[in-house]
């Protein structure tokens, strides 16, 4: 990997990460789109909050995936329900792990230029910084699940 394809890949992920954040957000409190794009832009992406320096995330990309989830959350929300056990309803899920599976079902559908493999790799890896590992098991299933369905 290339030392610029390997700059791209950490942005990417650290978009995605934003991006989970952001909707999760966007669920707690309503914040409005652009007031939402425009927080993180200004204060969160590739910032220094508490000690902890955040990547550079790819802008454009975790606008996309931000955006793009909130204007297809009915169709992304039942591709993710649809995937789930009869006995675990899409309402069960906190919303930490609604946003996270929003965000990577977005990208299943929506982004044919990212790898599966990455997409699922990558939120994996976004389920793994908040979750135990039974956790991170349960999204790796759900989106595969969801990509055979999105992308065949």
């Amino acid at each position: 990997m290339s030392r610029r394809t390997a700059a791209r890949s950490k942005a990417r992920a650290a978009a995605r990460l934003a991006a989970t954040q952001a909707l999760y957000q966007h669920e707690m409190e309503g914040t409005p789109l652009a007031s939402l794009l425009h927080e993180f832009h200004q204060h969160r992406l590739g910032a220094t909050i508490e000690d902890a320096e955040y990547a550079q995330a790819d802008e454009a990309y975790f606008d996309d995936v931000v955006t793009g989830t909130l204007a297809r959350s009915d169709e992304i929300n039942a591709a993710i329900a649809a995937k789930l056990n009869s006995d675990w309803s899409f309402d069960r899920l906190d919303k930490s792990m609604k946003a996270l599976l929003r965000a990577a079902t977005y990208e299943l559908l929506a982004r044919a230029d990212t790898a599966t493999g990455t997409v699922i790799s990558e939120y994996v890896d976004v389920a793994r910084a908040f979750y135990e590992k039974r956790e991170a098991g349960f999204v790796n299933g759900v989106l595969d699940a969801v990509a055979k369905d999105a992308r065949g």
